[in-house]
C-alpha cells in the first residue's frame, strides 16, 4: 500500500506547526567536522579543465571563488537543526582544543548542549567542492576524520552512558568514517534498548569506501533488531539492498535511480524490523513493512547540497517525536531541509519557519 502526501496534509501541517512547540531529549554522536566549502559555480566538465589549465602551467591562482566556514559532520549538523527546531540537542563527540572552540562558535548560540565534549583529540576537517553535475548541485567532500576515525564504545564516559540511557532520541551517525563504527553503534544502540527510554536512530553516511565492512555491521547492529529508524539516500539504501541480497544488484541497476532507490528501500523495509526513512532530492518516503508512505521534495531554490541530510533527519526525528502521521512527518523533514538548502546563510529553520516554507510552498 503506498500512501502520498496531498495539499490538505500541509496545510493542515503548517497550521499545527505554527502553534506547536517541542520536548524532547535527543542524542546525537560521534562527529563535528569543520567544513570549507568552496562553492565553485562551474560544471564537473569546467572545473577538470581549469585545474588542468592551471596545472600546465605549473600552478597558480583560480580567483574570485566563493568560500566560506561552516559547521559540518552529521552528527553536529543534525544537533543544530534540531536545536533551532526546539529540541534538546546534546552532542558527543571527539575533538581538538581548537575545535571545540569552533563548536562553541557555531552550536552554542542555538542551544546546543556542548558539555559531553570531549578536546582531547585531532579535529576533524573536510573541504567540500560544489559543482554542478547533470543539471544538479553536487559536492565532492575530501575529509580528514580526525578523532572521529576511531570513536569506539571506550571513549562514552559515564556521563554520556547516563545521558543515552535517558534520552528520547539516540542518534549514530557516520559510520563509514569510523572504523570503530559497527563497535560504536552495536554498544550504544544495546545500550538503549537495555537500560535506555527512547528510541533509536541510524544514519551510516555513505558506505561506498567501506563497502566490505558492511555485512558485518548489517549482522551485528541492523539484524538485531536495534535500529527503531535507518535513514538512507538513495545511493545508501541501493549498497546496503544489495548487500544483503546481491541478486538485487542487476535487476536495481536497470532501473532510474528514484525507481531503483524505492525497490531497495521496498526490501530493507521487508528485511529488517527497522522503520525505513528514505530522502532524496525529489521526494521523501517511510517504508514500514509493505506500507509504503511517500511525501514530494518542496521547490525550492538549492544552494548548498551539503547538509540536506542532516537537516532532513533533524525535522524527521521531530516530527516523530510530535506525534505526526506518517505523512506530515515526512512533509516536516523535507521543509526542514528545504529550508535550509535554499537559506543564504545555511541557518536551520525553527518550527515557525517550516510552517511558513510548507504554506508558501502549498498555497
Amino acid at each position: 500500500m503506498r500512501l502520498r502526501a496531498k495539499v490538505e496534509d500541509a496545510k493542515k501541517l503548517s497550521d499545527f506547526l505554527s502553534k506547536a512547540s517541542v520536548n524532547v531529549s535527543v542524542v546525537v554522536m560521534p562527529d563535528f567536522y569543520l567544513d570549507h566549502f568552496i562553492a565553485l559555480d562551474a560544471s564537473l566538465t569546467k572545473f577538470v579543465s581549469e585545474v588542468s589549465r592551471i596545472s600546465r602551467r605549473g600552478g597558480g591562482n583560480w580567483p574570485y571563488v566563493s568560500q566560506y566556514f561552516l559547521r559540518g559532520g552529521n552528527a553536529a549538523n543534525t544537533a543544530s537543526a534540531l536545536a533551532r527546531l526546539g529540541a534538546q540537542a546534546s552532542l558527543i563527540t571527539r575533538t581538538s582544543e581548537f575545535g571545540a572552540k569552533m563548536l562553541e562558535l557555531f552550536l552554542k548560540p542555538v542551544g546546543v548542549d556542548l558539555s559531553l565534549v570531549k578536546s582531547d583529540g585531532e579535529a576533524a576537517i573536510t573541504a567540500a567542492l560544489e559543482l554542478k553535475y547533470r543539471g544538479r548541485r553536487v559536492n565532492v567532500m575530501i575529509n580528514d576524520p580526525g578523532s572521529v576515525a576511531d570513536f569506539g564504545p571506550e571513549r562514552l564516559s559515564k556521563e554520556d552512558v547516563e545521558r543515552i540511557c535517558g534520552a528520547d532520541y539516540v542518534c549514530v551517525f557516520n559510520w563509514s568514517q569510523n572504523r570503530r563504527g559497527t563497535e560504536l553503534a552495536e554498544h550504544v544502540f544495546s545500550l538503549v534498548k537495555g537500560c535506555g527510554v527512547g528510541k533509536t536512530f541510524f544514519d551510516t553516511g555513505d558506505p561506498t569506501h567501506k563497502l566490505s565492512d558492511v555485512p558485518e555491521m548489517v549482522d551485528r547492529v541492523l539484524r538485531r533488531d536495534l535500529v527503531d529508524i535507518f535513514s538512507l539516500n538513495e545511493n545508501e539504501a541501493i549498497h546496503y539492498a544489495t548487500a544483503a541480497n546481491p541478486a538485487l544488484k542487476r535487476r536495481l541497476k536497470e532501473m532510474p535511480l528514484p525507481l531503483a532507490a524505492r525497490e531497495a528501500a521496498s526490501y530493507l523495509a521487508r528485511e529488517l524490523s527497522s522503520r525505513i526513512d528514505l530522502h532524496t532530492a525529489e521526494f521523501s518516503a517511510s517504508f514500514l513493512g509493505d506500507e509504503v508512505f511517500e511525501a514530494v521534495a518542496l521547490p525550492v531554490k538549492p544552494l548548498r547540497a551539503t547538509g540536506a541530510g542532516d537537516a532532513w533527519n533533524a525535522g524527521d526525528i521531530v516530527g516523530d517525536a510530535l506525534g505526526l502521521n506518517h505523512l506530515e512527518r515526512l512533509l516536516l523533514a523535507n521543509a526542514v531541509a528545504a529550508f535550509y538548502i535554499s537559506d543564504l546563510e545555511g541557518k536551520h529553520p525553527t518550527l515557525i519557519d517550516a510552517s511558513k516554507l510548507l504554506r508558501e510552498a502549498f498555497g
